[in-house]
């Protein structure tokens, strides 16, 4: 008589990570080969450069320390911003601070929100400080979310996502990716204005 041993469990499926490549590629390629290479020799002039007047930009605060112009709530027609404004924003507040928020690391309590200041204080004043701070920013989102699987993109935020708690992760990735292509365009709108006015050759 034949006998065999107890059935193999059939393996899992391995995950899928179809959607989270097709969004990695989206913001990649927007980024490396868009937005990036459009940024090459931005100097301090033209990085804190206020194409009018009122404009919000990134300036010494009451104790000297760089600080990022705003109001809570926004105005109903907000000021235009600098470059500065924008790269700011979009290194540290869009993609830097989400990324510590959620990944880590970061020396913000616990429980801290991704909105929390905590994760990322720093305001760069200049050309060289704000493309750093957006080349991290951009990087260590992208890098957090190609850790992910699809199944993973699908969970809910929780509540370090603020209103975005009940949201899955990947309406947060579609909406930063949204914001970054949004300030990205009027970055480099922004540069095109200053050439414009500026360079010998316009």
């Amino acid at each position: 008589m034949t006998t065999t041993g107890p059935a193999t469990p059939s393996a899992a499926p391995p995950p899928t990570t179809v959607w989270r490549d097709l969004l990695l590629d989206q913001l990649s390629f927007y980024f490396d080969h868009h937005l990036w290479p459009r940024l090459e020799g931005l100097t301090d002039t033209e990085y804190l450069w206020e194409p009018a007047s009122p404009a919000w930009s990134v300036r010494p605060g009451p104790d000297g320390e760089p600080l990022l112009e705003q109001e809570v709530p926004e105005p109903e027609i907000p000021p235009v911003t600098t470059i500065a404004w924008r790269m700011v924003h979009v290194g540290r507040d869009v993609f830097g601070r989400r990324a510590r928020a959620l990944f880590g690391p970061t020396d913000a309590p616990p429980d801290a929100g991704m909105f929390d200041p905590r994760h990322w204080p720093q305001t760069p004043i200049t050309a060289e400080g704000g493309l750093a701070m957006l080349d991290e920013g951009y990087r260590s989102w992208r890098d957090a979310i190609a850790t992910l699987d699809d199944e993973s993109l699908m969970h809910p935020i929780g509540p370090k996502g603020d209103w975005f708690a009940e949201f899955p992760m990947a309406a947060l990735v579609t909406h930063l990716s949204r914001e970054a292509m949004a300030h990205g365009g009027e970055i480099c709108l922004l540069r095109d204005l200053y050439r414009a006015q500026y360079s010998p050759s316009a």
